[in-house]
């Protein structure tokens, strides 16, 4: 493993604007008509006000997804959907692309600022590693089903194997090479890289990444930041299920985290990392993993919100399990108890959910046919795409945000 800092081939470009018309015009107007009325009374509340009843909603970009036209967009069509927060890779020109997105969306209908968070790893993590391989070795013959597998059409052997702008590092071709010629690099964030980026009047966030296994790891990070996480107004850590020893965890990294965070904490539930774009079976282990915290009476304050393997079934998971908007849990399982002061909190049990591949994959068929049609443009300038990415993101953003959106596209 190293320490570095990956550079984003990808450039925003030169926008390519499509012709005004009248169909156009229409398209952009039906755009904004359907915020308005779809998007606009959910906001009102503060991002804080999100968290509390429980239904916040996160955009993750990728800690290691560094596509800035990809990013750039898909922050102005998740931003029009009413998003909480926007979650990106720890890169200066990475942020940038974020809050143009979001000022570009801003401009299109006057609408509330998401909280931008950048991610970083206090250690070896999934989330922070790349593929690679040299095209030249691969046998003339193969079949590619690397390229078949990559959710982020980061591989094009034809054009010198992974594109590292794209990769996020899901892994997924690893096992399927038949001549095992891919590796994965993992790298770490750095420290002094990531304080000074926090110091950026629009960096609101930041999360930190850890396998909770290794205390030391994860203080030598927080005693990194030291006073760059003044201004902050929330500070989450992501998570596997680590079973019997995850509170005693949770309490390990609170303790170091305590003595020095002056703004909101949130706990993300890294229930089955980078999986929802596969299926419905994806979010089961994300809502167990929320089932048993939200159970849990001695765990340390701060927000729970789910991740890893989430999609649009995951609300549906939740509200079976009786854990969606809501103070109480009306039943447990054998094995646990409520706890008596779960029934009292203020605060929703689930304070929300964050959206990766599956919230990239759905909106990110419209993406690609704006690049491979019109290179490196902005969304915004071709309206009829525009809207297509609308309504695609405000289904599953409104999975959480109760939107009733059917009414405002027919």
């Amino acid at each position: 493993m190293m320490a570095l800092s990956i550079p984003c081939c990808a450039s925003l470009g030169t926008k390519l604007r499509a012709p005004l018309n009248s169909s156009n015009y229409n398209d952009l107007e039906k755009v904004k008509s359907i915020i308005k009325k779809t998007v606009i009374p959910s906001i009102t509340n503060s991002p804080v006000e999100s968290l509390q009843k429980g239904n916040w909603v996160k955009l993750i970009c990728g800690a290691s997804f560094e596509d800035l036209v990809d990013i750039r967009n898909l922050s102005l069509v998740y931003t029009l959907a009413g998003v909480d927060c926007i979650d990106c890779a720890a890169e200066a020109s990475v942020v940038n692309a974020v809050s143009e997105g979001v000022e570009a969306a801003r401009a299109i209908v006057p609408i509330r600022r998401p909280w931008i968070m950048i991610s970083v790893n206090d250690d070896e993590d999934l989330h922070f590693r790349k593929a690679e391989f040299d095209p030249d070795d691969c046998p003339q013959d193969c079949t590619r089903p690397c390229e078949k597998v990559c959710p982020a059409n980061a591989i094009l052997q034809k054009q010198g194997g992974v594109l590292a702008e794209r990769c996020y590092g899901c892994g997924r071709c690893l096992p399927v090479c038949p001549y095992d010629k891919i590796s994965a690099i993992t790298y770490v964030r750095d420290v002094t890289a990531t304080a000074k980026l926090l110091e950026r009047d629009d960096v609101d966030a930041i999360e930190i990444h850890t396998s909770g296994r290794v205390p030391a790891v994860f203080r030598e990070l927080w005693t990194g930041l030291g006073n760059s996480t003044a201004n902050l107004k929330l500070v989450a850590v992501s998570f596997p299920d680590l079973r019997d020893s995850t509170i005693s965890a949770m309490e390990a990294m609170y303790s170091i985290m305590e003595t020095n965070i002056q703004c909101l904490n949130l706990w993300q539930l890294d229930g089955r990392p980078m999986s929802g774009d596969i299926g419905r079976g994806a979010t089961r282990d994300a809502i167990a993993f929320a089932r048993k915290l939200a159970s849990a009476g001695n765990k340390p304050k701060g927000f729970l919100q789910l991740a890893g393997g989430t999609n649009a079934h995951t609300i549906e998971g939740l509200k079976k399990e009786r854990l969606f908007q809501t103070t109480t849990i009306h039943e447990a399982s054998d094995y646990e108890k409520i706890p008596s002061s779960s029934l009292h909190s203020p605060n929703a049990l689930i304070a929300g959910v964050a959206f990766g591949g599956y919230a990239r994959k759905i909106v990110g068929r419209v993406l690609n046919s704006v690049q491979n049609n019109h290179g490196l443009a902005h969304v915004e300038d071709f309206p009829e795409l525009l809207l297509q990415a609308i309504i695609e993101s405000l289904a599953l953003v409104g999975t959480v945000k109760c939107y009733n959106i059917q009414k405002q596209i027919t």
